[in-house]
């Protein structure tokens, strides 16, 4: 029978029948959980009577959402993270060594084409750009996978999704994605597989791809598949901390749906308040005032996300009424980003960098916005209140929008700038 990526993967991992709508059981290839998700992970865990994770090289605790610890409740939280760890032995990286989890994994090679991948945050889906079966699920389901090493999955239908044409230089992965987020909405993609294809998508690059996937949560999707190309099994193969065998789906695969998107004549996107589907044309809202711009997160805090802000921002300040936070993904991008020069830029311009957290996406902390106020932000969620006050604005937008509009004090379009 000829199979998509995710059906690809799950039969790979299962003695059960294979298709879409039936249940599975898999072997899961690694778990893991945050600062915020991982202790109720670790009550279930020992409430269901678990001794030891099933295999302590293929689970982890990540703590990235409130750290470094912003208050004494975070600090015992990542507390509570770091004595179950050390009791069973998991991987655990704690500041200083770790960074946003969906940036850190892949990186570290803990991530594979091929593998089935669960992790307590709906952003797991970011994974999907490694040709794995990445999804979110619950601490009490991911406790269940730290004890047994398998879960359940129902087999989701699949929507093809192909990105043609060449892009301006002023579209991104970013501004690709949140086309489809608002060409078929926040539900238009429930508990499917989003599969990626197209001439448009095989010329991004990396960081960019992991983009794609982590916004098909935003559609609703349980997860954003890439099959691997040669550009990502070059960077699989660098990086492996375990041997891997990548899985690609069928050219005769059975999609429920397909969906084609024509990027050549796209202008940047850009979702404004409040869902990741009310999705516009930057010209429709260029000139609309803002007070913060936000350059990270596990969507758009790459070295790549980086070197496009800094591209906008060279030899240039932002606006006397804009504040504009940096936080890099990680700490190797952190360090190639000061060896590039990168921060010096980003200094001149009179931008604040932070160290790789989380920070403010989940209205954490290193920049909570107040009440009336704007952000322009490259993350991916802009519900009310998800940035700090309930009467606050997030605006969502790629780094090139988002450096452009810090330096503007309104939102536009980066050729303004440049």
């Amino acid at each position: 029978m000829s199979m998509t990526l995710a059906e690809a993967i799950i039969a790979k991992h299962t003695k059960d029948r294979v298709e879409p709508g039936t249940i599975c059981q898999v072997n899961v290839d690694f778990a893991f959980a945050n600062d915020i998700t991982a202790p109720p992970a670790i009550k279930e865990f020992r409430k269901m009577g678990a001794i030891k994770v099933f295999d302590p090289m293929r689970c982890a605790i990540l703590p990235d959402h409130f750290s470094p610890a912003k208050d004494i409740a975070s600090a015992e939280q990542i507390k509570e993270c770091r004595t179950f760890a050390n009791e069973q032995g998991l991987l655990f990286w704690d500041v200083g060594r770790v960074g946003v989890e969906h940036a850190f994994l892949h990186e570290n090679g803990l991530v594979l084409p091929g593998e089935i991948i669960l992790g307590a945050d709906s952003h797991t889906c970011t994974h999907g750009a490694m040709g794995a079966l990445a999804t979110g699920v619950g601490s009490t389901d991911l406790a269940a996978a730290w004890a047994l090493g398998e879960t359940w999955l129902r087999v989701p239908e699949t929507m093809k999704v192909s990105f043609e044409g060449t892009p301006s230089e002023w579209v991104c992965g970013k501004d690709m994605i949140l086309a489809l987020i608002g060409k078929i909405g926040v539900e238009g993609a429930r508990y499917m597989a989003l599969e990626f294809h197209g001439e448009a998508l095989a010329e991004l690059d990396l960081d960019d791809r992991f983009t794609l996937s982590n916004m098909a949560i935003e559609a609703g999707a349980k997860t954003g598949l890439i099959n691997p190309d040669e550009k990502l099994l070059k960077y699989a193969n660098e990086r492996a901390a375990r041997s891997f065998v990548p899985l690609f789906a069928d050219k005769n695969a059975n999609y429920a749906k397909s969906i084609l998107i024509d990027v050549t004549n796209m202008e940047p996107q850009v979702a404004m308040p409040h869902t990741p589907d009310n999705v516009k044309a930057v010209s429709e809202v260029t000139g609309m005032p803002i007070d913060q711009v936000f350059i990270g997160s596990c969507t758009n805090g790459r070295l790549s996300d980086l070197r496009m802000a800094a591209k906008i921002l060279k030899g240039k300040k932002i606006h006397k009424n804009t504040r504009l936070m940096i936080i890099p993904a990680s700490y190797e991008v952190y360090r190639a980003a000061m060896n590039e020069g990168l921060f010096d830029i980003f200094l001149d311009a009179e931008a604040t960098i932070s160290t790789p957290s989380c920070g403010p996406c989940l209205g954490g902390h290193l920049g909570i916005l107040a009440a009336e106020e704007r952000c322009v932000s490259t993350s991916n969620r802009n519900f009310v209140g998800r940035m700090g006050s309930s009467k606050s604005e997030v605006i969502l937008a790629s780094p090139m929008v988002a450096a452009a509009s810090a330096v503007a004090g309104h939102i536009c379009h980066p050729r303004e700038i440049v």
